[in-house]
């Protein structure tokens, strides 16, 4: 798998991990704009059969998605925050769009509304990161600590699209572009075990996006669950295919489940 490049030291959170939950056990969800509403449906899955991962990482969408799990906002709320996403709710347009066309300013107030502060992550219930790409060094970056709204503003940073985060010397932009399916984020937090949802998209062949492992390998490494949705049929970009790819993220993680 590729390297990843720390985006500071390692740290173990003060606050106590939830009650039940397996603080072993990672779960990794891939970018994939809109398709990243089957992420709801596999949490569902795993929420009905009382598998609870202690960490959590993503990439763009599946980050919004696993910050959301580490936060410990309940299920059905994230069903209905997927339901009522429009593109408005993490961006807005830029006042210098020089740097983008959109501002991603609307992620802080999203954070906001759902959760009351913009909290640091290692407050946060479950071990949580976020996978972003530095373009000066084109590696990619694993941000497990600070503000909440850093960490998505960058992930979520489309070059052109969105402005990219400057944080700490690094200039961040959206982590698909280096590792979309960041199943090293949730090594580097401590998983042993790893469940990864991997979106199937037509884009991740475009040279913007990239991984790190094909599913052959992830299916082949022994320590990794790996839950591939269908999203042949399903809109990548517009919201109107949600319910569906909502479902289909219960389908996909109820086959593999049942066959272990």
């Amino acid at each position: 798998m590729t390297a990843v490049t720390r985006a500071h030291g390692c740290h173990v959170p003060d606050v106590e991990a939830n009650v039940g939950d397996d603080s072993t056990l990672g779960l990794t969800l891939s970018g994939g704009g809109a398709y990243g509403a089957a992420h709801v449906g596999v949490l569902q899955e795993l929420g009905k059969r009382g598998i609870r991962p202690g960490i959590v990482a993503g990439t763009s969408s599946g980050a919004l998605v696993a910050a959301a799990y580490a936060a410990d906002v309940a299920l059905e709320a994230i069903e209905r925050a997927a339901l009522a996403f429009r593109w408005s709710s993490i961006a807005r347009m830029s006042l210098t769009p020089r740097l983008g066309l959109l501002d991603s300013g609307a992620v802080t107030d999203a954070i906001h509304r759902t959760l009351g502060a913009d909290p640091l992550i290692e407050e946060l219930p479950r071990r949580f990161a976020a996978v972003a790409t530095d373009l000066r060094t084109r590696k990619p970056v694993v941000i497990d600590e600070g503000p909440l709204n850093v960490a998505l503003r960058a992930t979520i940073a489309v070059p052109g699209l969105l402005p990219p985060v400057r944080r700490r010397g690094q200039v961040l932009a959206d982590g698909g572009m280096v590792d979309n399916v960041p199943v090293s984020a949730a090594r580097h937090l401590g998983a042993s075990t790893v469940i990864v949802v991997r979106l199937h998209a037509k884009w991740e062949n475009v040279r913007m996006m990239r991984v790190a492992s094909s599913a052959a390998e992830l299916e082949q490494d022994p320590s990794i669950v790996l839950i591939q949705p269908e999203m042949t049929g399903l809109a990548q970009w517009s919201m109107a295919d949600v319910p569906r790819l909502i479902a289909e993220g219960r389908r996909a993680a109820r086959q593999v489940l049942d066959a272990r």
